[in-house]
């Protein structure tokens, strides 16, 4: 029989780091709520949770690679918000910020979970943030310790 692995969410003692966008914090702090009530209802203490505030969504890979450089998180929740308009700046947001975030996690080896929501529409953030019962951020938070679980999971095979 082959093994497998699959994640847990046990959260008791585990080290994360939150990067939060301030740009459209309206919507960042509603999946920031969800990322903390996920951690918390799986033993996620408050002292074991650093959450570090960036300008934007595009600030945050850099500030990502930063902390898990320097903190060593056993995870890290990325949370923005990228909202398309007029201008093109979506796609030279977005690309570059869900580039940047998988290489984070490649590079140093610490999941990092993508939390960014890309929209069209004001609305459609909204909906993710938790408005309609959905909240990414929630997602994003319980997807950062299964991956911390599988990880451990891995370096015992």
């Amino acid at each position: 029989m082959p093994r497998s692995v699959h994640g847990t969410l046990h959260g008791a003692g585990r080290r994360i780091v939150i990067v939060a966008a301030r740009w459209n914090e309206f919507i960042v702090n509603r999946l920031q709520e969800g990322a903390l009530e996920a951690l918390r209802a799986n033993g996620v203490d408050d002292a074991d949770i650093t959450i570090v505030y960036c300008p934007g969504s595009y600030e945050v890979p850099s500030v990502a690679l930063h902390a898990a450089q320097t903190l060593r998180p056993d995870a890290i929740i990325t949370l923005g918000a990228v909202i398309r308009g007029d201008t093109p700046h979506f796609e030279y947001v977005s690309g570059p910020v869900s580039t940047g975030i998988a290489t984070v996690a490649m590079q140093t080896g610490i999941p990092c979970i993508f939390g960014v929501l890309t929209v069209n529409t004001v609305d459609q953030a909204m909906e993710r943030a938790g408005v309609k019962g959905d909240n990414k951020g929630y997602e994003a938070a319980v997807a950062a310790l299964e991956m911390i679980s599988i990880y451990e999971q891995i370096r015992t095979l």
